[in-house]
């Protein structure tokens, strides 16, 4: 039976809720259940109040067979006969929960470039089975933040948010309002079932809590609420440490343990998307900020540098371009050739790169090579005074991180040009000489 439009909406609670949806396009989630029909319901029955466009979509994912299409026939029908327009989705099954919540939010986000949210109705119960479930796996703060909007984000740096406008109502009111308004839905046959273990804590953990403790889900759900508040404020603190640099990012000196364990996972688990990273990483790096400038710390496949007031994280990465010093001056010719572009490039005057440098060619000796950092490189600065190579990177804030990946020439245990930061005095332009334009990376950032 195809439900008819009440005089009388039970309240469900969300009028309040519906205000901050107030002139939005709204695609409700719909698999025909119990929670999705109620919402989509509500928000069709409120939508001239708030000025609120709805919309549907369904996602097949054809693990239970004709069973799953069927349900998703119910919703197609029932979304045409009241005039809701509909996307569908379809799916031939897929091998565990995960992939098919990652195929799910591909769908959501399909259609996002037509709608301002996508809307599922996840309610108060979900949230509470899904705080018991992060904490009996020992998750962090973030965990016990519960069910709440997120933004996802799209091409081009657009955004939509998924919304869950059912957040707070219970499974409990959710049924009387499908009751009270004579609404259809489909059951999952899956969700009756034990073999889940949400669906355990759905069925034994969370009546046995609400027997022992009353009101113990919106307890909960209050509780969830609070700590959403406290990690947007730690993960705001963490991410104003977090910069973008060449070949990796920095994570500025932080005493607080719970901030800068938030900024580290950020860029390891998130950015670097190194998943074995652990306590003991953590812990290093966290000591790694009073050691030494010049100190490191290496661990899947990245490396951390203490820097002044920062630490630099990195990946591992060789100079392949130079793994053998090749000659400036190509044999049998007279001129400056043989250079590997990739490595080093002759770059033309009006070149945009603001790091090229002006050489005087005439002055190359015959014996130079392109190679990279060894002990005991010396530098005779543009203007005068020789230092060693490494205490003249550091006094330009050159990253200890990079000073094996700069191209160098040089004349023995004479660094010549240091590409893309500075040329020796005895290289300088005089009138009447070669100039020759060299171009590379800016690594002082």
């Amino acid at each position: 039976m195809i439900a008819r439009l009440p005089t009388v909406c039970y309240n469900l609670r969300m009028n309040t809720e519906l205000a901050r949806y107030a002139g939005s396009k709204i695609c409700v989630a719909c698999s025909g259940g119990r929670d999705s029909m109620a919402l989509l319901h509500y928000l069709w029955h409120n939508a001239s109040e708030w000025n609120i466009t709805v919309s549907a979509l369904n996602c097949d994912h054809g693990m239970r067979g004709e069973q799953s299409a069927a349900d998703s026939r119910f919703v197609a029908d029932w979304c045409a006969k009241n005039k809701i327009p509909l996307t569908r989705f379809s799916a031939d099954g897929f091998p565990s929960e995960a992939a098919a919540r990652e195929w799910r939010i591909g769908c959501y986000l399909k259609v996002s470039p037509f709608v301002d949210c996508v809307a599922t109705a996840h309610h108060l119960d979900d949230n509470a089975e899904t705080v018991l479930f992060n904490l009996a796996r020992g998750s962090s703060l973030a965990g016990m933040c519960g069910i709440t909007d997120e933004d996802l984000s799209l091409a081009a740096g657009k955004k939509f948010t998924l919304i869950r406008p059912l957040i707070n109502c219970s499974r409990r009111e959710i049924e009387k309002y499908i009751a009270d308004n004579d609404i259809p839905y489909v059951d999952d046959q899956t969700n009756f079932s034990d073999d889940y273990t949400r669906n355990r804590i759905r069925h034994n953990v969370l009546p046995a809590l609400e027997q022992a403790v009353p009101g113990a889900a919106a307890a909960i759900y209050r509780f969830s609420r609070l700590a959403a508040e406290d990690e947007k404020y730690y993960a705001n603190a963490a991410s104003e440490l977090v910069k973008s640099s060449v070949c990796g990012y920095t994570v500025s000196y932080c005493k607080d343990r719970s901030v800068f364990a938030r900024a580290v996972r950020d860029v390891v688990a998130r950015r670097f998307q190194k998943k074995d990273y652990t306590s003991a990483h953590f812990d290093a790096l966290f000591a790694l900020q009073s050691a030494a400038t010049g100190k490191k710390f290496s661990f899947l496949n990245l490396t951390a540098y203490k820097e002044e007031g920062r630490l630099r994280i990195a990946e591992d990465m060789p100079s392949p371009d130079i793994q053998e010093p090749f000659a400036l001056y190509a044999e049998g010719k007279s001129g400056f050739c043989g250079l590997k572009l990739d490595v080093l490039k002759l770059a033309p005057q009006d070149s945009p790169d603001t790091r090229v440098l002006r050489v005087d060619g005439d002055k190359i000796p015959r014996d130079a090579v392109v190679r990279t950092m060894r002990s005991g490189d010396r530098f005779k600065k543009f203007g005068g005074g020789t230092k060693n190579l490494g205490d003249f990177l550091t006094d330009r804030k050159i990253p200890v991180a990079f000073r094996d990946k700069i191209p160098l020439i040089a004349s023995g245990s004479e660094i010549l040009v240091v590409c893309g930061v500075e040329i020796s005095d005895k290289v300088k332009v005089e009138e009447g000489g070669r100039t020759l334009y060299i171009a590379s990376a800016d690594f002082r950032k």
